[in-house]
């Protein structure tokens, strides 16, 4: 008799938990569904953005600044990284079990999609600004939760945590060298 496969999920403080595998199916339909969920957030912020390329490139820019083609491959491949650590981590139990995990992670995904309506649709620096802030914190929680329950989960957000980082420099920077454009928010 051969025995169910196992996911290692860990739990907190406590030692780490041996759950059952779902089916294929289950698997491929969870996967899917979180990748959904991680490109749909993205298409929300691609709506505001879709006259970004060419906003973008008016702006008057630090040295630093990567060209604007390089933003839907990057994004592109941290949204898939997201999805992905999103299923891992709701194949340890579910959404019940993992709740305030998954809470974070819904949550960062939709100021993330707020930041491309603040800079690129209303041209409202600042608050773009204050998003991606809270952003960055949300996502860094969202790491330390996914990671005490799946912690290849937290190290799939390091790199999205990192461009983020990079990313609210550079709104800053936009910020303050385009008040003309980027200071419409009344501060």
């Amino acid at each position: 008799m051969t025995r169910p496969a196992v996911v290692e999920c860990g739990r907190q403080e406590k030692a780490e938990i041996r759950m059952p595998s779902l089916s294929k199916q289950k698997q491929i339909l969870g996967l899917a569904g979180w990748l959904v969920v991680s490109f749909a957030a993205s298409a929300v912020g691609a709506v505001a953005s879709i006259q970004a390329k060419s906003f973008y490139s008016q702006l008057v820019q630090p040295a630093w600044a990567p060209p604007p083609g390089i933003f839907g491959p990057v994004w592109t491949l941290l949204y898939t990284l997201m999805g992905i650590a999103a299923w891992l981590v709701w194949r340890c139990g579910g959404f019940g079990p993992n709740r305030q995990a998954l809470t974070l992670f819904l949550l960062q995904l939709a100021f993330n999609a707020l930041w491309s309506w603040l800079f690129f649709a209303w041209n409202l620096g600042v608050l773009a600004l204050a998003d991606i802030v809270v952003l960055w914190i949300l996502i860094a929680a969202t790491l330390v939760s996914f990671w005490r329950v799946r912690p290849v989960a937290g190290v799939l957000l390091i790199p999205y945590l990192l461009w983020v980082s990079f990313a609210a420099i550079l709104n800053y920077s936009l910020w303050q060298l385009n008040p003309q454009v980027l200071n419409q928010s009344g501060f």
